[in-house]
């Protein structure tokens, strides 16, 4: 039943172990979007370990559900091998960027999968003799509208507005 897993994204391999277990999957869930690694059926963020109550709240199911899906994910060698490696992505600095006087563009695409996105959008702001400090890319499996953040030097220039929405598959940009 699963054979040739590898040919699928990681959480299309994480669904195929919890398909019969919605709750179990929401958590599964909850630690993928939050890089948060298992060992020993434990949960952690980097060293620091999470008691499975938050998770359960944060994926609102009981205690037990974590901890059945930490007994599923421990049990099996392919689910272990991917939630043992799993890391936060790191620091974003979308949220404190006016603070830094840092400039934010973020596109929403009609196609995540789309070549050229990120190349022609960091080209245009390139050209403007913009440096991207920081690029944040929404999983296309995980968010219903996946977006592309670009953090740079300075505010992003009004007249980039036009050039960056003829990117192709971009349909929406804001800038903050």
């Amino acid at each position: 039943m699963h054979k040739n897993i590898r040919a699928h994204t990681m959480w299309n391999q994480i669904k195929t172990y919890f398909n019969d277990y919605p709750e179990r999957l929401k958590v599964a869930r909850i630690l993928v979007e939050n890089g948060l690694s298992t060992k020993n059926g434990k949960i952690y963020l980097n060293q620091i370990e999470i008691p499975p109550i938050r998770i359960a709240r944060a994926a609102e199911v009981d205690r037990r559900t974590v901890n059945e899906t930490l007994n599923t994910i421990k049990q099996n060698q392919k689910l272990t091998e991917i939630f043992e490696e799993i890391c936060p992505a790191g620091h974003s600095l979308k949220e404190i960027a006016k603070h830094l006087n840092l400039g934010v563009v973020e596109l929403t695409v009609n196609n995540a999968k789309a070549h050229g996105i990120i190349a022609n959008a960091a080209t245009l702001l390139n050209n403007a003799n913009l440096s991207i400090r920081q690029a944040i890319v929404d999983d296309s499996e995980l968010s219903p509208e996946p977006k592309l953040t670009l953090i740079v030097e300075r505010k992003i220039p009004g007249e980039l507005i036009p050039a960056i929405l003829q990117i192709p598959e971009v349909t929406k940009i804001s800038i903050y």
